[in-house]
């Protein structure tokens, strides 16, 4: 039996390195959706923000697994600060504002992941993490800010866990690889029952 094609719906160079350290054979292939009209319209249709982040990973999959086949992978991650669900900082300004005002408090990231074929999906899963970060001084956040560049500004939270954004956090509770962006433990599972990775 032929073994049905992995797509991963992603730019993201983290999911891109989490798929590859799985040891998965995939094909990277994205296809541009107007994120922002899609939380705007469930934001005024007040819509839980667990659903957000589920709906803009579908409809990243979705647009891909249209035009072509296999098991299409899509994924999405939203930031929640005190019920506020805040998108990627603009500029390095903005991003120091936004760590001194998690310093020492606790956010919530969302990660959904959608798989879809054949243009419709099949398979999706939410996972909720919650981060506490601790109170850390601010040439601590000068010089963590200088070392980390604008990188910092492909991140919602303006910290990349896997490296030096570690030293922000004092405590985590939840996924690991849902913290970076894609839950690949429950991903596997299901390629394993599609048959589209080795059981």
């Amino acid at each position: 039996m032929t073994q049905l094609p992995i797509i991963l719906a992603s730019g993201s160079a983290i999911r891109r390195q989490i798929m590859d350290g799985a040891g998965l054979d995939y094909k990277v292939i994205v296809k541009p959706v107007d994120e922002a009209a899609i939380k705007a319209a469930m934001l005024s249709e007040g819509s839980r923000l667990r659903d957000i982040a589920d709906a803009l990973a579908e409809a990243k999959a979705r647009r891909v697994s249209m035009a072509e086949p296999g098991l299409v992978i899509g994924a999405d991650q939203i930031m929640v600060f005190e019920n506020t669900l805040n998108d990627k900082p603009k500029t390095m300004d903005e991003a120091r504002k936004r760590l001194l005002k998690l310093r020492g408090k606790t956010h919530h990231l969302m990660g959904a992941v959608v798989i879809c074929e054949n243009g419709a999906p099949v398979w999706r899963h939410v996972a909720k993490t919650e981060l506490t970060m601790r109170s850390f001084t601010e040439s601590f956040l000068d010089e963590y800010l200088k070392q980390e560049g604008e990188d910092i500004l492909s991140s919602v939270g303006a910290y990349k866990f896997e490296g030096r954004g570690a030293q922000l956090f004092s405590e985590v509770k939840g996924d690991f690889f849902s913290i970076l962006g894609l839950s690949l433990l429950p991903v596997l599972d299901y390629l394993r029952t599609r048959g589209a990775i080795m059981s």
